[in-house]
C-alpha cells in the first residue's frame, strides 16, 4: 500500500543517515520532513520552491504530498515523526 511505502522511504533516509558517523541531520532537511507530514500541501510545496523552481518538480512534490495526506491517517504521520526523534535522540547519533 502507499502507506507502507511511505513508511519504506522515510526508513531508507533514516537507515541511511544512521550509515555516517555522526547522524545528525541537517535542520532544513528536519524540518522538511516535519513539514512534509504535518504541514499543509500549499505550504510544503512553497517550502520545496524555495529550492526549486522546475514546474515539474513542484507539481510532484504537490501530487506526493496529497498522496501521502490521503493515506496516512494524523496518528501514521505522528507515529512516523516519534520514530524519526527517537532517531534523533538515540545514542548511536
Amino acid at each position: 500500500s502507499q502507506e507502507i511505502s511511505v513508511l519504506k522511504l522515510l526508513d531508507r533516509a533514516v537507515a541511511a543517515s544512521l550509515s555516517v558517523p555522526d547522524c545528525r541531520i541537517c535542520p532544513a532537511v528536519r524540518d522538511d520532513v516535519s513539514l512534509f507530514l504535518t504541514g499543509s500541501t500549499e505550504d510544503y510545496v512553497d517550502n520545496v520552491a524555495r529550492y526549486q523552481s522546475s514546474p515539474v518538480i513542484l507539481e510532484n512534490a504537490k501530487l506526493l504530498k496529497e498522496c501521502v495526506d490521503g493515506k496516512m491517517t494524523d496518528g501514521d504521520k505522528q507515529n512516523a515523526l516519534s520514530v524519526l526523534d527517537k532517531i534523533y535522540a538515540s545514542d548511536l547519533c
